[in-house]
């Protein structure tokens, strides 16, 4: 019985997490620190152990990402107040033509979500979705689903937005790979989000008609006002616009390929060249999101002042606090499973199930959204639950698992989850049947096909 006071001790422990989190008013940040301490009491540690454990597990964590997260987010508060956003989502919606908008938008969502947050991108953007939906006669779910999707999953699955951060901090899995694979699965889970935006088109045809018979004068005034508004706006050139977020991925990516190309014993004995060190340095994460960082404020907004640019970052860092608080509580719960002993008990039973174990992530993360709706909360609080068991069974690619964590935290967008209310709410949906229909079914998809796109990746790597 002794034996597995552990594993029962896990299970209190989340069900712990849980219970705060849903029926309390307790932040989710002390639930992950009572949990962890519940964890690592009933795992064996002692409680100055379990104390000096959350603060190392803490740390290390924060280590690992936090620095990375504040430049992602000044990054993508610059890209927002320049119009370099919109400027790409025009640039893509006259590359496209007429009646193919949806992928314009889609396409547009899929590149802004990767510096800035989801929610805020939509805000901005969802003006645009409209005025195209009155202007060419279209479907606004099928435009506004498309470009909430496009959003979504890169939001979900690419750093350096703050959850796949954190899941890459917690597996310990370079952030490049965590980018390169994550922008590579998104692309299906995007296609598939946005033909089930053109569905809604059939499904709903009234909805087009209505809104453009009931709030005709609306819908023409929010145009009128859109377009004055850009006009009076100098918006940056499409190559200025994509600078920021290609330049850190470009330099990412290389590193990454001169890692893989390490490996081998041709490019071995050159390692210490003053090329490859510095190909290394610019590709760190940190030092390419710092330049990233500068070229946006030099190029995206010139004419700003020196206090312009510092209020404008520092009001981009004020919603960053709580995020790091929270995934480095993630970082706290996991390396208490990784000291207790219930990581490595459960470790052996997993082995021994009839499931391939990259699903254990996938599945504990689909849980933690459909209980409390963050994606960013699921994804970091199954990371912080899964990653010390995955780690220790043999054979298991950690990068495929990160993976598996993130696309779990796509199912079924519902009411508790804050993207669910701020889609259905701007496009006038009252009906919860129609809003399920609207977002739940879409994010359950993108899960459904990034499921599918972690398990061939597992075959593979």
């Amino acid at each position: 019985m002794a034996s597995y006071i552990p594993i029962i001790g896990l299970g209190v422990s989340v069900f712990t997490l849980i219970f705060l989190v849903l029926r309390t008013r307790i932040h989710v940040l002390l639930a992950m620190l009572i949990a962890a301490v519940i964890a690592g009491i009933t795992g064996g540690l002692t409680i100055s152990n379990v104390v000096e454990v959350i603060t190392k597990g803490f740390g290390s964590t924060l280590g690992n990402i936090g620095i990375v997260i504040g430049l992602g987010i000044m990054m993508g508060r610059i890209l927002e107040v320049s119009g370099a956003m919109e400027q790409i989502a025009y640039s893509l919606i006259r590359l496209l033509g007429k009646k193919r908008e949806e992928w314009a938008l889609a396409i547009t969502g899929y590149i802004v979500s990767i510096p800035i947050f989801v929610n805020s991108a939509f805000v901005i953007l969802y003006p645009l979705a409209k005025a195209l939906a009155k202007k060419g006669k279209r479907n606004l779910l099928t435009l506004g689903v498309a470009l909430a999707g496009g959003l979504v999953v890169t939001h979900h699955v690419v750093p350096p937005t703050p959850g796949p951060l954190g899941v890459a901090g917690i597996f310990e899995v370079s952030i490049g790979s965590m980018m390169l694979t994550g922008m590579i699965l998104a692309i299906p889970c995007v296609i598939g989000i946005t033909l089930y935006a053109k569905w809604l088109e059939t499904k709903y045809p009234e909805y087009q008609l209505k809104d453009i018979e009931e709030n005709s004068e609306n819908l023409q005034q929010i145009h009128k006002n859109y377009v004055e508004e850009k006009a009076n706006k100098q918006l940056p050139s499409l190559l200025l616009s994509l600078l920021p977020i290609v330049v850190p991925i470009v330099l990412i990516f290389i590193n990454v390929i001169i890692g893989m190309l390490q490996r081998t014993e041709e490019i071995t004995d050159k390692t210490n060249n003053l090329s490859f060190q510095i190909i290394n340095f610019l590709g760190t994460p940190i030092i390419a999101l710092s330049i990233s960082v500068l070229l946006a404020i030099y190029t995206l907004i010139p004419k700003a002042s020196k206090y312009e640019v510092n209020e404008y970052l520092e009001t981009g860092l004020q919603t960053v606090g709580m995020i790091l608080l929270v995934t480095g509580a993630g970082g706290a719960l996991g390396a208490i499973l990784n000291e207790s002993a219930a990581g490595a008990l459960l470790a052996q039973y997993i082995t021994s199930l009839p499931i391939t174990p990259i699903l254990i992530p996938f599945i504990i993360s689909t849980l933690m959204r459909l209980v409390q709706g963050s994606g960013t909360v699921a994804m970091i609080t199954a990371a912080s639950i899964s990653a010390p068991i995955i780690s220790q069974i043999p054979d298991i690619n950690m990068l495929v698992a990160a993976q598996a964590v993130m696309m779990g935290s796509l199912f079924f967008g519902f009411f508790n989850d804050s993207l669910f209310w701020m889609v259905n709410r701007m496009m006038g949906i009252k009906d919860a049947k129609q809003q399920m229909i609207v977002w739940s079914i879409p994010t359950t998809i993108a899960w459904g096909i990034g499921l599918c796109g972690v398990l061939l990746l597992n075959l593979v790597m």
